[in-house]
Order: structure tokens, then sequence, then C-alpha cells
């Protein structure tokens, strides 16, 4: 594969992926459906809605800014500038219509030809910027070059690629245990059960971040170019993984409670899975992909086994997640399926090694 056909792997990659969040965060809470006894496209022609936010208006467009932008990038082997961009466009507002017609059916979300609007609006944006960085991104500008001198060449690669990102937009979510993926109770039975004593969740949640962060740096590990500095491409994306969890507490928390996900079993987690990965590093790459497995399966199993975290269990009192109820419950859905989804390309990536013909 060439390097001007990898850059829209990748694009198509987390095109794929963005469709979905956005079809979720639109229709979420996805319950009570219902027949909507209207007109299912009565809103287009509705008057404007009385109640209309900044903040609101804000999400929608720049909820669709990177669909235009990906959808530029993934087309920009067949249409060019004007021709990428309209393409853009008319797929985005198709997406936004079906969606919003789709909400007529949810008692807890109303239908807005405003919010189709600042859809369309976003993605016109989004895909002028596509087309403005298309040669920087697919063209071998700094960020292709960059990504060539780090990353083996291929799909295997971009796909490792993708997973990482959804990784690190897990750690939006506030409710969770420091890297602890894979927690399905919510979603399934509810909460978690009674609270124990807190030097036994230390323990606990120690050992879930240090596996989770031995597996995440064997996983990454496994699309980097030969050669390339592996181990300060790791304290890189561990580096970014810790700033976006504090502007996550940042940002959906009160200002004082910005680092209260750094608790003692936190600390503990992210020494202990430094120097682990570091020497994990040093295996072989097929005691890698095992290595990575079994520990996501472990850490994600105790994950669900956890009792309630008795550090955060009073701050998120105050969380109250308002405007942010919809893009909570995508980061706990996407922080839900990831170690799912990483132990499937983590099985692929074996599959293929097995398929490689013996030299």
């Amino acid at each position: 594969m060439t390097e001007a056909r990898r850059g829209p792997a990748l694009a198509r990659f987390l095109f794929a992926v963005y469709v979905l969040l956005i079809v979720y965060a639109t229709l979420y809470p996805l319950a009570d459906w219902r027949d909507p006894g209207v007109p299912l496209f009565g809103f287009i022609a509705a008057p404007w809605p009385r109640y209309v936010t900044a903040f609101d208006l804000a999400t929608n467009f720049f909820g669709y800014v990177p669909y235009g932008l990906l959808c530029v990038l993934v087309t920009d082997t067949r249409f060019k500038g004007a021709a990428a961009i309209s393409f853009a466009i008319a797929t985005g507002a198709v997406l936004s219509l079906s969606l919003e017609t789709a909400q007529n059916f949810l008692p807890a979300r109303i239908a807005s030809n405003l919010d189709v609007i600042a859809n369309v609006a976003g993605v016109a944006a989004g895909g002028l910027a596509g087309a403005w960085f298309a040669p920087s991104l697919l063209g071998g500008g700094p960020l292709q070059r960059l990504r060539a001198g780090a990353l083996a060449p291929g799909a295997q690669a971009d796909l490792g690629l993708t997973l990482l990102g959804l990784w690190l937009f897990a750690q939006l979510n506030p409710a969770t245990l420091l890297f602890g993926t894979g927690d399905l109770r919510d979603l399934v039975t509810g909460p978690a059960g009674e609270r124990h004593g807190a030097e036994l969740f230390v323990s606990i949640e120690a050992a879930i971040t240090a596996a989770n962060l031995v597996a995440v740096a064997l996983l990454a590990s496994a699309g980097v170019r030969p050669g390339a500095p592996v181990q300060r491409l790791l304290l890189a994306l561990l580096a970014v993984a810790l700033i976006v969890r504090t502007l996550a507490f940042m940002i959906l928390m009160h200002a004082e409670h910005v680092l209260v996900w750094l608790t003692p079993g936190a600390q503990l987690g992210l020494a202990a899975g430094v120097a682990l990965s570091l020497a994990a590093l040093r295996l072989p790459r097929a005691a890698r992909l095992v290595l990575a497995a079994v520990l996501l399966m472990a850490a994600t199993v105790l994950v669900n086994l956890a009792p309630p975290n008795p550090y955060l269990a009073e701050t998120l009192k105050v969380w109250e997640q308002g405007h942010f109820l919809n893009f909570n419950g995508l980061t706990r859905l996407v922080s839900a399926v990831w170690p799912f989804a990483a132990l499937g390309y983590l099985v692929y990536l074996a599959s293929a090694r097995l398929r490689e013909p013996l030299r």
C-alpha cells in the first residue's frame, strides 16, 4: 500500500467510528421508543424553537465539524475541492435529517430544524478545513511524514491508531477508574454493590490501572515501525492520556476536584504500569500480543468486580451532567466496549501473523 493510500485508510476508520458516535449521541438514551403521533417531517417547517441556548447551537455545530473534515479526507481520492465539500454537505444533511426524524420517536429528545441547520453548517466548516488540510494529511505533508516515521505501513497500524484514539476518548468519563475500561454494570445490571474499605480499593485500583496501562502499551507497540523510539512514543501517549483525564475533571467537575482522579491506587498503578510496560516492550511481538490480551481480560474482569470508588463517591455527588448528559453517555459506552474491541484487534493481529509465510 502506498503512502498516499494509507492516509485515507486511517480516515475511513475514523469516519466510520465517528458516524456511529454521532448516531449514539443523537439518539441517547435510546429508551422508551413510541409513536410520535405527529408528521415525521413536520419539524422541518415548524417555527424556530422558543428556547435556544448558545451551548446547544455550538454543540450541534462543532459536533459535525469532524464529520465534514473526515468525509472530505475519505473522498480525497475521488473528489477534490468543491466537489468533496459538496459531497460532505449532502451526506451530512441526510444523516442529520435522518437522526432528527428518529428523535420524534424518543420522548426525551426533540426534533429541531435549527439543529439540522447548525449540523449542516458544522459539516460545511469541517469540509472546508478538510480541503485545506488535505495536502498536509494525505499528500506527504508533515503529519503524513510523522505517521510514516513512527508507525508501520498498512491498515493494521491505522486501525490500532483508531483504537488508541477511542481509548483516549474513554478517559473523558469521570465516573470510571483510571484506565479502567470495560465496566458493563451500568449498561447491564445496574450500579456496583456495597462499599468496602479504602485499603482494599487501593490495591484493586492499582492492579486495574497497571494492567490496563501495560496492555495499552503493548497494543500500541504492535503498530510501531521497527527502529522507531517506541518508549518515547508510549510515554508521550501516557502523557496525553493524563492530560485528557485532567481536562475532563476540569470541565465536568468543580475546579477543586481537578486532580481527584489521582488517588493513591492510581498513583501506585501508574508507577507499576510504567515500569512493567518498559520491561514488557522487550518481549517478542507474539508474546506482547498474548500478554496484552491476557491483561485486558483480567483487568476487565477486575473492573466489573471492583467495589464502588470511595475516593470519588462524594465528588460524583456534585457532578451535574446537565448539557453533558449525552456526551457522558457516549464516553461511558466507548469505555464499556473498548477492551472488547481491543481484544478483537489483538486476535486479528495474531491471526494475521500466523497467516504470514515462513521465511
